[in-house]
């Protein structure tokens, strides 16, 4: 039998605990409603994104010239219809370099093939580190486009090459398996030309192609996903773009433009070095890197973000492939968080030091180890009989009521200002969604996050294999 000062301790320990875990929650909570308010503030008084047509007679004389960069790992099956779309980009002046990053399959000679490439001379610095290039191809009948053969050395290392060998003063980077709306580059340019001299980053929105109907390598059609497992990340998405991307972008504490679709001007991305090797959040650290040196360098500057700006990817359907890439992004978060805690609450970075670092620290770090002690505490404390039933209820039903909220919320900001679901039963459906969500997917979302915890504490590297069905077959 346990002396009575044991049971006074265990329930004073439990209770402290369950204080931090439900401090941490209303904090979280009130993060996300000023991330909404932002958003709503920004969309609403944000000017039309207007037709092509007068986008472009605005923005074509002054558009400056990009490279964009495309790093492929054994992207045979689709790599052609990707570089034939990204040819017929709508963009005055660009130039496309595929970085075949020492492909096992045959992503190279279906390139020289279908592009009748030849091997090709280019002066370049080596300014930003990567493995070595084995070769550079060049088309005739295609004199934008540029193929780099290196050997293996992950994504970031690829986009490094794309680097050195980019000629124009902007670069994009993309994923190769990636969808580009016509006008992306256009509009995602835009805070270049309106804030040239401050602008050094810009990124777009990342929408779920799922289910839409797709022909050369375009969004002809945009649908719903037909599997439930992608409709959640439909929600995922349209709250961390058109939520809380845009929030941070209007105070100038945006900490992450998306690896899928980012624009980037190369002189600071040169000076901080390029993209950092050894790290699966490869995108996260080099916006930070940016954030770092600007602020330590003394210069003002911007990192923006562009909603009408829209790239498509495909998202995982499998429960086992989607767990595969949360722990994967929680493990880039941690790392990048570590790497860079210095920067945390010191008054030199600013907002990017208390804003930027301290939400990674609430949300990425800490957020996923609380929510599940939430999960477990809460009902213990209640069978114990600590928690009482009705308090208990009340606040289960707080904590459901404000995700719906917040969901839903992102919903009505997408259908008031970008408008990409045509129809009024897909907004039904999301909306269902945004509710189901919440009971079921967010809690195993975090179980997936812890194990990205234990993978950062077991030091793993790699991405783990990402099986997807790919555009082709929809």
């Amino acid at each position: 039998m346990m002396p009575p000062w044991f049971d006074v301790a265990w329930i004073g320990a439990a209770t402290a605990i369950a204080w931090i875990v439900i401090a941490a929650g209303i904090l979280q909570t009130l993060v996300y409603l000023a991330q909404f308010v932002l958003a709503a503030g920004a969309m609403l008084h944000r000017p039309p994104s207007g037709r092509f047509n007068l986008l472009w007679r605005r923005y074509s004389e002054l558009a400056p010239p990009i490279s964009l960069l495309v790093p492929a790992y054994n992207e045979g099956l689709t790599i052609v219809e990707s570089v034939k779309a990204l040819l017929s980009m709508e963009y005055p002046n660009y130039e496309v370099i595929v970085i075949n990053d020492g492909s096992k399959d045959r992503t190279l000679e279906i390139l020289i093939q279908a592009f009748e490439l030849r091997p090709t001379e280019r002066l370049h610095d080596s300014a930003v580190p990567h493995k070595p290039i084995r070769g550079l191809y060049a088309s005739p009948r295609h004199p934008r486009l540029l193929v780099i053969d290196k050997e293996n050395g992950g994504k970031a290392d690829a986009q490094n090459a794309g680097i050195d060998l980019a000629r124009a003063p902007l670069f994009c980077a993309i994923d190769a398996d990636s969808l580009l709306d016509p006008d992306a580059l256009l509009r995602a340019v835009r805070p270049f030309i309106d804030d040239p001299i401050r602008t050094i980053g810009a990124g777009g929105t990342i929408r779920i192609a799922n289910g839409c109907d797709i022909t050369a390598g375009r969004v002809v059609r945009v649908r719903l996903p037909r599997k439930v497992l992608a409709l959640f990340q439909v929600i995922e998405y349209l709250r961390a773009f058109l939520m809380a991307r845009i929030a941070w972008s209007r105070i100038d504490s945006l900490m992450l433009i998306s690896g899928a679709f980012g624009v980037f001007r190369r002189k600071e991305a040169v000076e901080v070095g390029g993209f950092s090797l050894g790290t699966v959040g490869e995108d996260l650290d080099f916006a930070i890197k940016l954030h770092r040196y600007m602020r330590d360098t003394g210069q003002d500057y911007r990192l923006a973000f562009v909603p009408e700006a829209v790239c498509w990817t495909e998202a995982p359907e499998t429960l086992t492939v989607l767990g595969r890439q949360r722990a994967r992004w929680q493990r880039g978060a941690l790392e990048c968080f570590f790497k860079h805690r210095g920067m945390l609450f010191r008054p030199q970075y600013g907002r990017i030091g208390f804003l930027g670092l301290g939400h990674i620290l609430l949300v990425d770090v800490i957020g996923p180890i609380f929510e599940v002690i939430g999960y477990l505490l809460v009902p213990a404390m209640w069978a114990l009989g600590l928690l009482e039933w009705d308090f208990m209820l009340a606040f289960l039903a707080l904590t459901f009521t404000y995700g719906i909220f917040i969901s839903v919320g992102a919903l009505i900001l997408e259908e008031l200002r970008l408008r990409r679901f045509p129809k009024a039963k897909h907004l039904a459906v999301l909306t269902l969604i945004a509710v189901v969500e919440n009971f079921g997917y967010r809690q195993i979302n975090n179980a997936w996050r812890l194990r990205g915890w234990w993978q950062f504490l077991r030091k793993e590297q790699g991405w783990g294999q990402m099986t997807r069905a790919g555009f082709g077959s929809r």
